[in-house]
């Protein structure tokens, strides 16, 4: 009864960054103007694809999970972080802990799924050119998109119910915010089955996502060697650079925050560091790189300011 008391009850402590007194308000305008920054540029790019019926192709079908999974993690990490800073309070309670740690670990899962499926629709588009209408039909596109989510949930739900079932007997979150590896840290239980799921879950998502992404840009890279069309050559390139850093980005930050908690010498600063800038920088370049940059989407929200911000 006591340990049941004692789970339900009790607020967690996160270590967070230890900022002093005249860094509180920089680094909170820093923490607003970052999250204003995602929430308008992911907004933008996901409205102007949901309301422009002819952006509703398979390419943008797939980019708008992007802006959504990106808010997702933001909203998740950024708020709470921000109104640690504020009031200088690093308590948050173990129901809150455990929903934010649900939602980021959908958004890690869900940036790797999306950005697979979005590297095998251009693998499509670029090497199989006269194929890809055939193929990427917006009913086969939605199929996609929901494997990717129930995917995600899936894999998650089953994560946190194996957490769930566990007795918890310390208080102390090792990092910014909370995550399965730092509430596992919390239980004083045997956690071998935990262990043994979250790394054959890393495992497979890695696989599935790494081995995809590898295998389809060596496919368009050959292909844009074989292209004797110049201009098209380096602008498939150049797409698939930027794409590429993305990934690379999200992958090193992701991973090194989950191998830091399984080596007790790893830095505890540079895992903060990591994990915060895996939350912060992708939902911020995402919508620049895959939105912005693309010509359809930057001309309808460049048409749209221009006629209803400013009519004359």
């Amino acid at each position: 009864m006591d340990n049941l008391t004692l789970n339900v009850t009790f607020s967690l402590v996160l270590e967070s960054f230890a900022i002093p007194p005249e860094g509180v308000y920089p680094a909170f305008i820093f923490g607003m103007l970052s999250y204003c920054i995602i929430l308008i540029c992911n907004l933008a790019i996901l409205l102007t694809v949901a309301l422009e019926k002819h952006l509703h192709e398979p390419m943008y079908l797939l980019l708008i999970n992007l802006p959504i999974n990106d808010l997702i993690g933001a909203t998740a990490f950024l708020p709470q972080l921000m109104k640690e800073i504020l009031l200088d309070t690093r308590t948050i309670s173990y129901p809150a802990c455990v929903t934010q740690a649900f939602f980021i670990h959908i958004y890690g899962g869900g940036s790797s799924l999306i950005l697979t499926a979005m590297a095998y629709d251009r693998y499509v588009a670029i090497c199989c050119p006269l194929r890809y209408n055939a193929i990427m039909t917006n009913t086969y596109v939605k199929k996609i998109i929901t494997l990717i989510w129930i995917t995600d949930l899936i894999l998650m739900v089953v994560l946190f119910s194996l957490l769930l079932r566990l007795p918890r007997c310390q208080s102390m979150i090792s990092g910014t915010y909370c995550d399965n590896p730092s509430l596992l840290r919390l239980v004083c239980a045997d956690i071998t089955i935990n262990n043994i799921y979250g790394l054959f879950m890393t495992a497979l998502m890695q696989l599935v996502s790494v081995g995809t992404i590898t295998y389809t840009y060596l496919q368009i890279l050959l292909t844009c060697l074989k292209n004797k069309h110049s201009d098209a050559k380096s602008k498939a390139i150049q797409t698939c650079a930027t794409h590429l850093v993305v990934f690379l980005m999200l992958e090193v930050s992701g991973l090194f925050t989950i191998l830091s908690y399984r080596f007790e010498r790893a830095s505890p600063f540079l895992r903060k560091m990591f994990g915060a800038s895996t939350l912060i920088f992708p939902p911020i370049m995402n919508p620049i790189i895959y939105g912005l940059k693309t010509k359809e989407i930057r001309s309808k929200i460049i048409s749209y300011f221009d006629h209803k911000i400013v009519p004359f």
